[in-house]
């Protein structure tokens, strides 16, 4: 079926959405417009789906919502009616439509009588991971997009354990998902009726009151508020954060929290940063000003949904600084071993994941305190179900997991990354080491010294619509049938294939990788610097990550630029033959 098809479908069936009409009638004289919003559906992936809020099959919009919750419900029936029961517990963050979707998919979950559980107002990603576990739910769902622009929305489904679907699951559902051929004849009951039949639920105070609860035994140092002064400046970027972050810290005993005041309240525009993105500096202008009004000696940020976090510190010379999710993720690492190596706490077995386009200065630090690290592919769901499966065998005991771009997790009563925790962790990693007359930028740089001077670069280029999702899939097919043999003069010593499942060295021996298969190339070159190159799984982006290490800090930047560099050349020149071949 065509796109026009598909659009002449929506745009004359008779019970449509009065909104979404009016917004089809604007349309209509934009025929690039329209292609966009109908030529596919809007993939349901193996995390959900993500997209631009608005009328068409590949877009954001009630019926495509319905059409995900559709094949979620018959998922659940075919796990019986104790997984009915259990049911399915739902959240949402600060975007346009996140209430109106969250209790779409409740209606149209009800609505099979399977039980379901929404949050009353916004809440953090994390929590509902924490919910589903607490509810022995046998699913969850949350509405969001995380950090992507104001325009964007999403769907993301998570398992009984509380970590997003694993592929398995997450493939049975898609399987159900692709199966309802028109999501404008799904039917669904009103929302009074489903809550007089008590098959839809309001969560509250109650589940706030247990969340903060198991947040307080994260604390490696309970009281370290009560022995030094530290100011602390924190920005929820007009996200889910700002009372459950707010209501840690005071129980955890920090007095002297600023909160950005134009960041404090949900806006669904994000109206004061260009991208609510706690890995940009940009988005931490206002708390770096608020930072130098206070003297603070942390500045925090969360993104939209919570699940990711940033920190910015203050360098050599009073300036703040952010920092990168590898280099948080190390400080707490550190400082968590550190504190349970004193305690003589760190289990034989325990394990710390990572994925496999994190810094390997993290996995230096696990090592030197005799802890496991095992990489995972690019994805919180990968670190939420080895959780799951060594929890159920006793092999290993978890003790941290993380990934670069900004997701950290600690106490696994949650299976997602959780900015909540990370938040409360690196405040009280900065009391403890206020208290010994240092700053967690002098930590960082102790970690160098120690094992490296680690830096990571993340380069990224946006290619929209039909073109560019064809333009990126060429693109990393290209690099994958010419493989790179040199990259700023250093020979490709290995070349890691996700999608073959492959390594092959630079004569040519090949082995078996073990990760599950995924559209990942990854080289590492003679040196030991490591490039990798994957698409946004929820963005039309492709990604290349970089990582080297050097014996000081001039020589790791300048290492780092220059691969940087000569690979993008090779990028551009890349893209421009697979444009020119499309011609």
């Amino acid at each position: 079926m065509t796109w026009q098809h598909t659009y002449e479908r929506w745009s004359s069936f008779q019970g449509l959405d009065e909104e979404i009409a009016s917004q089809l009638n604007e349309m209509k004289e934009d025929e690039k417009h329209l292609e966009d919003a109908f030529y596919k559906n809007l993939e349901f992936g193996t995390g959900g789906m993500r997209g631009v809020i608005g009328p068409g099959t590949n877009r954001m919009n009630l019926y495509t919502i319905r059409k995900a919750s559709e094949g979620l419900a018959r998922y659940i029936e075919n796990h019986g009616e104790d997984a009915k029961k259990r049911g399915v517990a739902i959240a949402y963050d600060s975007r346009h439509k996140s209430p109106e979707f969250a209790m779409e998919a409740a209606r149209t979950l009800a609505t099979h009588g399977i039980q379901t559980y929404v949050f009353s107002e916004l809440r953090p990603t994390p929590q509902l991971s924490f919910a589903v576990r607490d509810l022995n739910a046998f699913s969850g769902i949350v509405i969001t997009a995380s950090h992507n622009p104001p325009e964007y929305n999403g769907y993301k489904v998570y398992g009984e354990d509380g970590a997003q679907l694993n592929l398995a699951d997450a493939e049975a559902v898609i399987e159900k998902v692709n199966e309802v051929e028109n999501e404008l004849l799904i039917q669904v009951e009103t929302e009074d009726a489903l809550k007089s039949r008590g098959l839809i639920t309001m969560l509250g105070d109650e589940m706030d009151r247990q969340y903060v609860d198991k947040l307080m035994t994260i604390s490696e140092n309970p009281g370290i508020s009560g022995e030094v002064d530290l100011k602390i400046v924190f920005t929820p970027l007009h996200g889910t954060a700002n009372k459950p972050l707010r209501q840690s810290l005071k129980a955890y005993g920090y007095e002297n929290v600023y909160i950005v005041e134009e960041q404090e309240q949900p806006d669904a525009e994000f109206s004061t940063v260009k991208s609510p993105n706690p890995e940009e500096q940009a988005a931490f202008e206002l708390a770096i000003r608020d930072g130098k009004k206070h003297d603070a000696d942390i500045l925090i940020a969360t993104d939209p949904d919570a699940d990711r976090l940033g920190v910015a510190v203050k360098n050599e010379v009073g300036e703040y600084v952010l920092l990168t999710g590898n280099q948080t993720g190390s400080l707490l690492l550190h400082y968590i071993l550190s504190q349970k190596a004193e305690k003589n706490n760190i289990p034989e077995n325990g394990i710390v994941f990572k994925t496999i386009v994190t810094s390997q200065l993290g996995e230096k630090v696990a090592r030197s305190f005799g802890a496991e690290v095992e990489d995972v592919l690019t994805g919180f769901k990968f670190i939420g179900e080895k959780i799951k499966q060594y929890n159920g065998d006793g092999s290993h005991s978890f003790l941290f997991g993380y990934e670069e771009s900004y997701g950290y997790l600690i106490g696994d009563f949650a299976r997602d990354k959780d900015a909540i925790q990370a938040a409360l962790l690196a405040v009280e990693a900065c009391a403890y080491y206020k208290k010994q007359g240092n700053t967690l930028y002098e930590v960082l740089f102790e970690l160098f010294e120690n094992h490296g001077y680690h830096r990571e670069n993340l380069k990224s280029m946006t290619l929209k619509g039909k073109e560019g999702a064809e333009q990126i899939s060429a693109l990393i097919d290209e690099f994958r049938r010419q493989p790179l043999t040199v990259v700023n003069g250093m020979s490709v010593v290995m070349t890691e294939d996700y999608a073959t499942q492959t390594k092959v060295d630079a004569e040519g021996k090949s082995e078996k990788l073990t990760l599950p298969s995924s559209n990942v190339i990854k080289y590492i070159l003679e040196d030991g610097s490591w490039i990798c190159l994957r698409p946004s799984g929820t963005e039309p982006k492709v990604k290349f990550y970089f990582g080297v290490v050097g014996k000081d800090n001039d020589e790791s930047a300048k290492k780092l630029e220059e691969i940087t560099n000569s690979f993008m050349d090779i990028v551009e020149h890349t893209l421009n033959s697979v444009k020119n071949l499309k011609v």
